[in-house]
């Protein structure tokens, strides 16, 4: 869809991005980060207007899924948690949104995790923020980076919030034998090739039919077949991920749809089941879909959000309401 028919200059509709976040009673920014590999990161933040007397209940860094980006819908989180006094941070992933690289194309996730790493620590290390909580929070393929820089450094966050996390691609939309072996081989030679035949994600993602509309104006999601590299890369990731449950020692809550197509709720089970954290939770919605943060009904999102935010909250106990 060309931007010009667009009726939404943006997901909510037409109003400038700064007068909206402004009306929403938080403070925005948005930037760019270069990564210790040399990388241009595009990064936003949303701040709730706090003063010296009532700084942020924590920090929270955020990591989108495959194919979308921190500029549109992605935002509504971040600006819902900001208005409940957290310091929300994220960037759109190599290859994603306003960052460099080839579209969708992300050929080492492991580099992602450097990247985003280095980006969470930096905002860490800012004053203000010092001595706060803070929490990883990813969605789908954000959902595995996060328990990728867990595992990288395991004690530097103080929970997560994994959403419909993708510890493993659903049977539905996961190539089937031998087409993974035969991607492989082809993608030593081809990695950028967008060929790999696999269901609508936007379609078993969201609900709504008047949603699916909108996420579909997004100017910057990725509309084309996953690239050979990139879905040879997640399939190596979630395979590692799923042999690694058991090691997963962070407080975190998992939330998933029972009616997810895109990532398997069973394996969130699993991670709730053998992750060796003494404080874990985990809501399993009857019915919903993979995009459970912006596809379903609004009694639905307001029923997930609120459930993340009384986890957060309540590992935030003794700091200003």
């Amino acid at each position: 869809m060309k931007e010009q028919e667009n009726p939404h200059t943006h997901y909510w509709g037409e109003t400038p991005e700064e007068e909206y976040l402004n009306l929403q009673g938080i403070q925005a920014s948005k930037s760019f980060y270069t990564s210790p590999r040399g990388l241009k990161l595009f990064t936003r933040s949303w701040l709730p207007l706090s003063t010296s007397s009532s700084p942020p209940r924590g920090i929270i860094c955020m990591v989108h899924g495959y194919g979308n980006d921190i500029s549109w819908t992605f935002q509504a989180t971040p600006i819902f948690l900001a208005q409940n006094g957290f310091a929300c941070f994220a960037l759109d992933l190599e290859g994603h949104g306003q960052s460099q690289g080839l579209r969708a194309f992300v050929p080492n996730v492991d580099l992602v995790v450097k990247d985003c790493l280095s980006f969470f620590n930096f905002v860490k290390q800012e004053t203000r923020f010092r001595g706060l909580p803070s929490f990883l929070f990813g969605e789908s393929m954000g959902g595995a980076i996060c328990l990728l820089i867990h595992f990288a450094d395991p004690k530097g966050f103080d929970g997560a919030v994994l959403v419909a996390p993708m510890c493993k691609i659903s049977e539905t939309v996961s190539p089937k034998w031998p087409i993974p072996q035969v991607l492989s081989f082809v993608a030593r030679f081809l990695p950028t090739l967008p060929i790999v035949p696999t269901g609508d994600l936007l379609a078993n993602s969201v609900k709504v039919d008047e949603k699916k509309i909108i996420a579909v104006m997004n100017p910057m999601r990725y509309k084309g077949k996953p690239r050979l590299g990139t879905v040879v890369e997640l399939l190596r990731v979630t395979d590692y991920l799923s042999k690694r449950l058991n090691e997963v020692s962070l407080p975190f809550i998992v939330v998933h749809g029972s009616a997810d197509y895109v990532t398997d709720p069973n394996v969130s089970r699993a991670l709730y089941e053998e992750a060796k954290s003494e404080d874990k939770s985990i809501k399993i919605y009857e019915g919903m879909m993979h995009s459970l943060l912006f596809g379903e009904t609004d009694e639905n999102i307001e029923v997930v959000r609120n459930d993340i935010l009384i986890w957060l909250n309540d590992r935030c106990k003794g700091r200003a309401e």
